[in-house]
């Protein structure tokens, strides 16, 4: 069965509201079953300095975990998700703390990168999740 975009959404969702390594661990394992390559990364960060190192975290986890290669234009298909995913949640960010977890996941040419963020000051959090999705 040929997986498209909408799987590769799902996939990268599941990876970001993963709790534990273990889980993450399991989930690669049963994605990687199904074709789709994934990775997660734990973020946290007063938003103001969140977006480069945002973008950075997610090229370097999915070289890392084999999701993409070296080559600018997947590197770029996976800054450029991750950047799409954060323009869906600015709004809510400016000015307070980030703490979440990033997901992405590719299938063929679909890669997307899902955020998912407690955004708030202590414990006064709101939640927020964006989505943004590459074809290379």
């Amino acid at each position: 069965m040929e997986l498209g975009s909408r799987e590769v959404c799902k996939a990268a969702v599941k990876m970001a509201l993963s709790d534990t390594r273990a889980e993450e661990t399991e989930m690669k394992a049963a994605l990687l079953d199904n074709g789709i390559k994934a990775a997660a990364i734990d973020f946290g960060s007063d938003f103001s300095s969140a977006v480069p190192k945002i973008l950075e975290r997610a090229v370097v986890a999915a070289r890392r975990e084999g999701v993409i290669g070296e080559s600018h234009a997947e590197e770029g298909a996976v800054a450029g998700a991750a950047h799409e995913a954060l323009q869906q949640i600015v709004n809510k960010c400016v000015g307070l703390n980030l703490g979440g977890k990033i997901g992405i996941a590719r299938y063929g040419s679909h890669i997307s990168v899902c955020v998912f963020f407690a955004i708030g000051l202590l414990n006064l959090n709101d939640a927020a999740i964006g989505m943004g999705h590459r074809a290379v």
